[in-house]
């Protein structure tokens, strides 16, 4: 007979530890070895979200775990998903569809009766696996936020789900991390951790296997493992806004041509900045609060925003619009995704205050279009060919509003009914497109490179994602006790 479905939770001292990579490297590493793997996040909260096929959302990190188990994500490997706005606090997404908003506080009361989703997509995903590799939020040790958890030791108690803790060593600090969290935790909390994982550990390991042993004898806890930085991470989509502002030091070179991001307070779905990163004749520019926009760069990406109008505000604050006027002006070329493109049109018209107080504002004017937010959220793939050319292209859509105006003659692709897609100006040097992940393509990314003068080597961007999964599945094998895992989730 079957086993049934096991689970294993990996939680963190802290966010950014790597709970996110390790859940996709396992997953992949149990699925090669031929197990059933599902990927679960109880509740995330982020702006870098993924489209589910059946229509619904999902954080972006739970997709690529998907990814690594080889099936299609589910609104179910995500029942909860948090995306903060300015003003109005979070929107707040329950198994795929948007319920409502709450400010912080709002939220926390709110919590009780979201947990019969979280235990139903739960129990979902176990009946059709081996084991559930389950990811945390944040910090374990928040015990502030412990009445009503459903993110951490909340869902753990609820569902009898052995815990295992992640350390980051190269933020420092790490053996006060792992012990004070066990001495911040309440005492049946704490027992839910059977072992502990050091992560990125850089240089030689040999020279924590003392804090290793260290933290074992204080806690209690099995070592499972120390685990090295690995670089071909570099090449997975980054959670979070900070976590690509990593990245893109890591990948920090000179290229043939300039491309310039501002990075602006709502970012979202930045993970369609990865394909460019990679591009090794691409310098790509992540601004920061603070600097300019550079004055020879050959293309300026919008990138997409959780909160538009906030964002257009902060734009204007840094002085990036007269930079962009200027970029523009010297024969620059721009491109605005999503809530950039709306960015782009000559006004941005919210009735309803479906990001804060309801009226309008003044765009960037690059754009013959306007933008009215509001009406049901778009979520959907979506496909068609670039224009001009016809190279085929395809990503996915979602957002709140509807853009039209005069360069809406000028659509940035066609889709295959027919119908026109995007925005460009009567030159061809500034476009707009709701479509995320376009230049995950390989064949669409070389043709928009085109138009900034570069001839890119063929590259397989997707393929070299595969790569990295199996890269990390195989150094994870290496540096954890991957049996000494599965015991204790009673496989």
């Amino acid at each position: 007979m079957k086993k049934p479905a096991r689970s294993l939770m990996l939680q963190g001292t802290g966010s950014s530890v790597g709970k996110s990579v390790l859940v996709a490297g396992l997953a992949r590493a149990l699925t090669l070895r031929g197990l059933v793997v599902r990927p679960f996040k109880p509740q995330n909260m982020s702006n870098n979200a993924a489209v589910t096929p059946d229509g619904g959302e999902i954080g972006r990190a739970q997709a690529l775990q998907a990814r690594a188990c080889g099936v299609a994500p589910s609104v179910h490997m995500n029942p909860v998903l948090l995306k903060p706005q300015s003003e109005i606090g979070s929107q707040i997404v329950v198994q795929g569809r948007v319920v409502g908003n709450a400010r912080a506080r709002e939220y926390q009361a709110l919590k009780p009766g979201l947990m019969s989703y979280v235990l139903d997509s739960f129990a979902r995903l176990r009946g059709e696996c081996d084991i559930v590799l389950v990811e945390g939020a944040g910090s374990a040790s928040e015990i502030n936020l412990r009445r009503n958890d459903i993110a951490n030791m909340g869902f753990a108690a609820a569902t009898d789900t052995p815990v295992v803790l992640i350390g980051d060593i190269d933020r420092g600090g790490v053996i006060a991390s792992l012990v004070g969290t066990q001495v911040v935790l309440d005492p049946n909390d704490a027992a839910r951790i059977r072992g502990f994982i050091v992560n990125r550990m850089r240089g030689d390991l040999s020279l924590f296997a003392d804090g290793m042993a260290m933290i074992a004898e204080r806690t209690g806890w099995a070592p499972i493992g120390l685990v090295p930085f690995l670089d071909a991470v570099r090449l997975l989509p980054a959670e979070d806004a900070a976590d690509l502002q990593d990245l893109a030091r890591m990948r920090s070179r000179g290229g043939r041509v300039r491309i310039a991001v501002p990075m602006l307070p709502m970012i979202s779905n930045f993970d369609d900045l990865d394909p460019l990163l990679a591009e090794p004749d691409i310098e790509c520019i992540l601004l920061r609060p603070g600097q300019p926009l550079p004055g020879s760069c050959d293309l300026v990406i919008l990138p997409g925003s959780k909160s538009t109008i906030a964002d257009l505000a902060a734009l204007r604050r840094e002085g990036w619009d007269i930079d962009l006027q200027a970029h523009r002006r010297r024969g620059g070329q721009v491109l605005g995704l999503c809530g950039g493109y709306q960015m782009l049109g000559r006004r941005i018209d919210d009735p309803d205050g479906t990001e804060g107080p309801a009226g309008t504002v003044a765009g960037l004017g690059l754009l013959d279009v306007a933008t009215v937010l509001g009406g049901a959220k778009t979520l959907t793939e979506a496909s068609g060919t670039l224009l001009p050319g016809g190279t085929p292209a395809h990503g996915y859509e979602m957002h709140i509003g509807l853009t039209d105006g005069a360069d809406r003659a000028h659509p940035f692709l066609r889709r295959a009914d027919g119908s026109g897609e995007g925005a460009v100006s009567a030159d061809g040097r500034v476009s707009g497109t709701y479509l995320h992940g376009i230049f995950a393509n390989d064949a669409t990314r070389a043709a928009l490179l085109r138009r900034i003068g570069l001839d890119p080597v063929p590259r397989d961007h997707e393929a070299g994602v595969e790569a990295a999964l199996d890269a990390l599945a195989a150094h994870l094998e290496v540096h954890l006790d991957i049996d000494a895992l599965l015991a204790v989730s009673g496989y």
